[in-house]
């Protein structure tokens, strides 16, 4: 499967290394595989990893009905099933939007299409501000600061 383009560079989400493979009509898929430095000491994927990758996969969901707005995460609930392990997928759905709101919601399932974490969130979206310009406020992207 070919990877996509997030539109947007955002470093974090490139040191981790997540691949884009579905952004559209509300639905979003990411693919992961944690690197060694990205577990926890249990040998498992770390949980601030796991959340990053929900929290990119609801962003990604909000914004491919509007690619030309950015989104920040407002609030997040993860619930965390099982360990995760392996090659990694997260899907993401936008459940419901305002004009100004986004509700996702997303899972991580391992390779073998066990559910590892879940998670809820909400995005506000923003507008983009162009690049090299002076305000304020920090550069919108894909989902957190």
């Amino acid at each position: 499967m070919m990877s996509q383009t997030f539109g947007v560079e955002v470093p974090f989400v490139t040191h981790l290394g997540f691949e884009l493979a579905l952004f559209e009509g509300g639905h979003s898929e990411l693919h992961y595989e944690a690197r060694p430095e990205h577990l926890n000491s249990f040998s498992v994927v770390h949980g601030g990893a796991s959340m990053t990758l929900l929290d990119v996969t609801m962003a990604v969901a909000a914004r491919s009905v509007q690619k030309d707005m950015g989104v920040v995460t407002i609030e997040m609930k993860t619930s965390f099933m099982q360990p995760a392990r392996g090659p990694l997928t997260a899907r993401g759905h936008l459940m419901h939007r305002t004009a100004t709101m986004a509700f996702t919601e997303g899972t991580i399932f391992d390779a073998a299409g066990r559910a590892c974490a879940h998670a809820t969130g909400t995005f506000k979206y923003v507008k983009r501000r162009p690049i090299g310009a002076k305000s304020g406020h920090p550069q919108s992207v894909i989902s957190t600061d």
